[in-house]
């Protein structure tokens, strides 16, 4: 589907509003942010990108100009400290705030911010005679904020959650004033604009708590300060502190400029600044102080007071940059805040219209509004996709196919659990029970008991384009839509033409999309949800005979396969499988999503020779032993690593094979391997296992497995759809079975039948199915030419809907005795065990 013939661009700029900057924004994209050509960008909530033209300037600036400590006083140290004081102007003019009313604080980030406030803010436990201190936060909140809870229960201090709701449902209807009578301290926190849903709390809320007319400031005796968490509102909105007097704002300046990362700061109101009382001081925070007896005066400046030994001044250097490219690409942040809510309008009206053919609806959108203005909403869209069965479509899936299409979102629940909680209807105690499964935040696990743990978030910068929204619409539409694609028209219509809250479609009819032309579709039928999209059976008879077809070895991680027809069972795995990796020049490990060429070395293991050889076209081949004894290779050093997220212990394996790798791959890389005194432990290991997992390298468990059968069914798939026409190219079995890179592969089997296996064993030896395998782009990785292409995976998406999980993982039960005299053989006879019961609670898309 084209949707370029269904709203096209000059009707996106009549519904949405202005787009660009009064010039040619794909220009500006081509010049400053070349390096995401072919890449479509949607997290700019979560960091947004710098133009090139700031890096230049910064780098020019600093490469030609010294500039020194700015606590000492030479000429280089005084230029650093007027240009810091200078930048702390230009801060405070981009929030329109006085420098006689507010003070910039630089720290390391949004979070060290929250901190500052929370480890300095004169709290008051209650007492006898005084009811004591409040800490309130809105439950919409970053975790950063909720995170000062730590620090008042420490300090006998109550906290208190509000609901957005309660904050105006609440209220007194004449404001309360100033508290003479009482000066007791509380503080109300609450974000500019929401970074789960975009939603935009009233900045009016900011005086109303100050005057005590809105809740829960009515109801307590006090003053009220309210800190402003405005890190996710000025990243593509303006901000004015005339109008919106908070007394501690705090940002990260890469969440406005995409650079410097790691510097933020806290502006503070002055008044509101004597009040903080700082326990720590470092150096630079004092006027005066003795080491001798407990003596100290703090610096009469407030900047000077809180920023805790030498500021990052070459990064506050480059902000200048940052304000000098915004401001000249942009003109300023109410063009941005224009410009990027009609992306986020537009994507929304699209998305929430889209329907599967049956006429159920593709996404479930979680906003407060319709995104009537950018008054009340951000350039940010959360939602999760649906299936054609109502049935929600895990974030890890969706995940893993927009990296395939090189479309870059952010999933889960984004650092906040309350809007989470609150939006995908989780319970408290479903959250404690998710936990008990397994799931924690920043896992994969996007489904317990079918019900979603997080969503999908797509969020817009000054560089998005209108061509990022419709490839990131055209991406939905293609891999997770029941095909033919229908738009209900009519809530297009009306959310084209809303300026209020739009009522929807209210059950009116979709619409179908056919050779560019749209038709009312007749009737909806009903939905049978017992129905299953994926693993039907036809009625042929099962095959009794299940047996081992072929045993793949990957000596190194994401290298090439070395078939082997007998091999030795270890304790970790197969022998040698994965036992070493390739890391580029800062220690990172290297996979085919990243290089693609690591496919086209072939490591072989020689076991006579006790070598492993290092081949490839057109390179001699190289050997480095296979005994992992450090002690007899005294110049390779033992480093750290990570794998899959796992720290790992391991040895470099010297300068030959890492010259070798250099020259083919065409970038500084190292071969390095799992040490022999580390154990790295399988993270979910199966309830019915009876002792505890060792791993080598592998990402998730020892083995994985896929069924031949499978595979010819995702290779028909592949020659039936509608992408495929005359002359296209037809992958072959073999070539199929070589992208999903497994250890075992088995024949005599119904297409996914494996899906429903507890345990098997082969030959000898039993085996313990630890899970699906949720499949990355990597499968798209041709591994006889190191090309990527976007099949197996985009059928076996279109054929399960989505849920992209193949093959299984495996653990072996090695016989007590001598585990290295097990070997698998081709032609073993496979004895599975299905499940004999859904027992589990925790899954994943399509367990």
């Amino acid at each position: 589907m084209d949707l370029q013939t269904l709203f096209t661009f000059e009707t996106f700029q009549q519904v949405c509003g202005p787009y660009g900057y009064g010039g040619d924004l794909q220009d500006v994209v081509e010049r400053e942010f070349a390096r995401i050509k072919g890449i479509t960008y949607l997290d700019h909530a979560a960091a947004t990108l710098h133009p090139e033209c700031l890096v230049r300037d910064y780098a020019l600036d600093i490469s030609s100009i010294v500039y020194g400590n700015p606590h000492s006083h030479s000429p280089s140290s005084r230029l650093t400290h007027d240009t810091v004081e200078r930048i702390r102007y230009r801060v405070l003019q981009h929030f329109n705030a006085n420098p006689e009313e507010y003070s910039v604080i630089f720290t390391s980030g949004c979070t060290a911010a929250l901190k500052l406030v929370a480890e300095s803010f004169p709290w008051r436990p209650q007492t006898e005679s005084e009811a004591g201190s409040r800490f309130c936060y809105l439950t919409d909140s970053h975790t950063s904020v909720v995170g000062i809870r730590g620090v008042t229960s420490a300090r006998g201090v109550v906290a208190m959650p509000v609901s957005p709701q309660e904050v105006e449902n609440r209220a007194k209807e004449e404001p309360q004033g100033d508290d003479v009578i009482c000066l007791t301290p509380h503080l109300f926190c609450y974000p500019a604009q929401s970074n789960f849903s975009g939603r935009k709390y009233p900045l009016s809320h900011v005086e109303g708590i100050q005057a005590r007319r809105l809740y829960p400031a009515c109801d307590h005796h006090g003053r009220w300060f309210v800190l402003l968490d405005a890190a996710s509102h000025v990243s593509c909105s303006p901000l004015n502190l005339q109008d919106c007097p908070a007394d501690f704002i705090p940002i990260s300046f890469y969440k406005i400029f995409g650079f410097p990362t790691g510097l933020g700061a806290l502006i503070v109101r002055n008044d509101a600044a004597g009040i903080l009382k700082k326990t720590y001081f470092g150096g630079g925070t004092a006027a005066a102080y003795l080491s001798g007896e407990d003596y100290y005066v703090h610096s009469a400046s407030i900047s000077d007071r809180f920023e805790d030994g030498t500021v990052s001044f070459l990064d506050i250097v480059a902000l200048n940059h940052g304000f000098e490219a915004l401001y000249k690409i942009t003109g300023g942040m109410h063009n941005i805040q224009q410009h990027t809510f009609g992306l986020a309008r537009y994507t929304y009206m699209l998305l929430s219209s889209l329907c599967h053919g049956n006429g159920q609806p593709v996404a479930r959108i979680y906003t407060e509004g319709q995104f009537e203005s950018p008054s009340t909403q951000g350039a940010i869209l959360n939602f999760n996709l649906m299936d054609s069965y109502g049935q929600i479509i895990g974030y890890s899936q969706v995940d893993r196919m927009a990296s395939l299409y090189n479309i870059h979102v952010r999933t889960g629940c984004f650092c906040n659990t309350g809007a989470c909680q609150s939006f995908l209807g989780i319970t408290n105690q479903h959250m404690r029970r998710n936990l008990q499964a397994g799931h924690v935040c920043g896992d994969s696990i996007d489904l317990v008991d079918g019900q979603p743990t997080g969503s999908v978030r797509v969020s817009f910068g000054y560089m998005s384009t209108f061509e990022d929204c419709q490839k990131f619409l055209n991406f939905v539409a293609e891999c997770f839509v029941e095909k033919p694609v229908r738009v209900d028209q009519v809530r297009l219509e009306q959310l084209k033409t809303t300026t209020a809250a739009s009522q929807g479609s209210n059950g009116d009819l979709p619409t179908k999309i056919t050779n560019e032309e749209i038709h009312r579709v007749e009737e909806k039928k009903p939905i049978d949800a017992s129905l299953k999209r994926f693993g039907d059976r036809d009625s042929k008879s099962r095959v009794e005979a299940y047996t081992l077809t072929s045993i793949y070895i990957y000596p190194i991680k994401s290298c090439g396969a070395y078939e082997v027809h007998d091999w030795p069972v270890g304790p970790q795995g197969l022998l040698y499988d994965r036992g070493w990796m390739v890391v580029n020049g800062n220690g990172v490990c290297l996979s085919q999503k990243r290089e693609t060429r690591l496919c086209l070395i072939r490591p072989q293991v020689h076991l006579p020779s006790n070598k492993l050889l290092l081949q490839a076209s057109e390179m001699d081949t190289i050997s480095v032993p296979l005994d992992n004894n450090t002690q007899t290779h005294t110049s390779f050093q033992v480093c750290q690593s990570k794998v899959c997220g796992d720290r790992v212990e391991t040895v470099d394996c010297g300068d030959e094979a890492a010259s070798w790798l250099s020259d083919f791959l065409g970038q500084p890389c190292r071969l390095i391997r799992q040490s022999p005194y580390f154990t790295r432990e399988m993270k979910k290991r199966p309830s019915s296992a009876s002792t505890s997992t060792s791993l080598s390298l592998a990402n998730e468990a020892q083995y994985l497995m896929i069924n031949h059968a499978s595979v010819e069914l995702i290779q028909k798939q592949m020659s039936t759809r509608q992408e495929y026409s005359e002359g296209d190219q037809l992958f072959d079995t073999q070539n199929v079975i070589s992208r999903f890179r497994a250890n075992l592969v088995i024949a005599g089997v119904e297409p996914f039948e494996e899906d429903n296996w507890s345990h098997l064993i082969i030959g000898n030896t039993r085996f313990v199915v630890a899970g699906q395998c949720g499949r990355c782009q990597m499968v798209g990785v041709d591994q006889e030419t190191g090309t990527k292409t976007k099949e197996p995976l985009m059928s076996l998406s279109a054929y399960r809907m989505g849920k992209v999980t193949f093959g299984v993982y495996l653990t072996h039960q090695l016989p007590k005795g001598s585990p290295a005299a097990t070997v698998l053989s081709v032609g073993s006879l496979v004895q599975p065990e299905p499940h004999g019961s859904q027992s589990g609670h925790l899954h994943r898309h399509p367990l």
